[in-house]
């Protein structure tokens, strides 16, 4: 069974998509085990606690020192033996130390297609800002393994999807989340939990 711990900041749609892949077997011999957030009013950790799922908040803002929010972080983490750490919308950098000790057992979900859009700076809706600035008839989501890099560890998966005409920041990035996102998040983890994830 692969133990699962969700890092997360907002609202936890992510987190949704694959609570209720699990739930509808989408999803088979994984569980999540903890969900941690850097924000307290994360709508995130309400999810968890609705499905009876530990979740707690461990915010830089709680400490003097980057690297003290580091440590805690990380011991909590380690409490709970994670086989995978899926980055669902979390918009804090992950301390080097964490990703040398599960390295290759991190992944995140952005919200374009890397190498597009992506890296310092891109983020949340600015992502799709910069999507229909530059014009671009196609975007979507990624799902990649997280390294010391921004946004540039090895890719597992990628979906596309459709620009409009018309669309906003708004619309495009509701899209990209149902169409691309919600999908590849769960199929990722659907891979890794049944030994099937080979990077592209």
């Amino acid at each position: 069974m692969l133990k699962i711990g969700i890092l997360v900041s907002g609202g936890g749609t992510n987190l949704q998509a694959v609570l209720n892949a699990i739930d509808c077997g989408t999803i088979t011999n994984a569980e999540v085990k903890v969900v941690i957030s850097n924000n307290r009013n994360a709508y995130a950790l309400e999810r968890a606690g609705n499905h009876g799922i530990e979740a707690y908040c461990i915010s830089p803002a709680d400490f003097k020192e980057r690297e003290e929010f580091y440590k805690a972080l990380l011991s909590k983490i380690d409490q709970y033996s994670l086989d995978l750490i899926v980055l669902a919308g979390y918009l804090v950098a992950i301390p080097a130390a964490m990703i040398q000790k599960y390295r290759n057992r991190i992944i995140n979900v952005h919200p374009s297609l890397i190498p597009s859009f992506c890296g310092k700076g891109y983020y949340g809706l600015k992502v799709h800002e910069a999507a229909l600035a530059r014009g671009v008839k196609v975007t979507g989501a990624t799902v990649h393994y997280v390294d010391e890099g921004m946004d540039t560890g090895p890719i597992l998966l990628q979906k596309a999807v459709e620009v409009r005409e018309g669309d906003t920041p708004e619309s495009l990035q509701r899209r990209v989340m149902e169409e691309a996102e919600w999908q590849i998040l769960p199929q990722a983890i659907q891979l890794i939990a049944n030994g099937q994830e080979e990077s592209q």
